[in-house]
């Protein structure tokens, strides 16, 4: 699939109306991928690209009635799925290019992207975006309910040294994007990367 945005927000609104059909056992690791960020009540967060807002509800719960969430998405397709699904309740949605955020700078506590990576077209300028908004020391989560394996398998593919999500790749890119990688899970069950924003 192309990076190029027009592309990612064709293929998804394509796919929005059976998008969490296609994944629905996928809850549980949402919500220990979201523990894993120790959110603290009252917090801030984003679900950069959050799609139909899966993890909305764990944010919501993380930061509790006096924090603030906010899903970012690039389809207004997936948006609509999201209310349609109630997600809309747990966070206020946004259709918005996660490279140009409408967001003042070092306002949040964390970013939450699952998925996101292979969905940035320029994953640098991404990336120091997502840092311009959170405050130093705050936190990026980076989340696939599956690991690298395991999703290009499904994807009949074979894994290549180029990924961005192997570690040797993505430590030097978020590095040079204002964040320092802090720990890295690659598991058939799970993909988590870590992230501190540097101040």
């Amino acid at each position: 699939m192309s990076d190029d945005p027009t592309r990612v927000q064709e293929f998804f609104a394509a796919r929005a109306a059976g998008w969490d059909a296609r994944f629905p056992d996928d809850g549980p690791a949402y919500a220990a991928a979201v523990a894993a960020l120790g959110l603290r009540s009252g917090g801030r967060v984003l679900d950069a690209g959050c799609g139909t807002g899966r993890a909305l509800p764990a944010l919501r719960a993380a930061v509790g009635p006096s924090g603030g969430v906010l899903g970012a998405d690039l389809t207004p397709a997936m948006l609509a799925a999201a209310v349609r699904a109630g997600r809309d309740r747990a966070g206020q949605l946004l259709q918005a290019d996660v490279a140009r955020l409408p967001l003042r700078t070092g306002t949040l506590d964390a970013v939450f992207g699952a998925g996101l990576i292979s969905h940035l077209p320029q994953p640098a300028e991404g990336f120091r975006e997502l840092a311009r908004v959170v405050r130093p020391g705050g936190l990026l989560a980076l989340f696939h309910p599956i690991g690298r394996r395991a999703l290009a398998a499904r994807h009949g593919r074979q894994l290549t040294p180029d990924d961005l999500r192997a570690e040797p790749n993505l430590r030097p890119l978020l590095a040079g994007s204002g964040w320092r990688l802090d720990s890295y899970v690659d598991e058939d069950t799970r993909f988590l990367a870590l992230a501190v924003r540097e101040g």
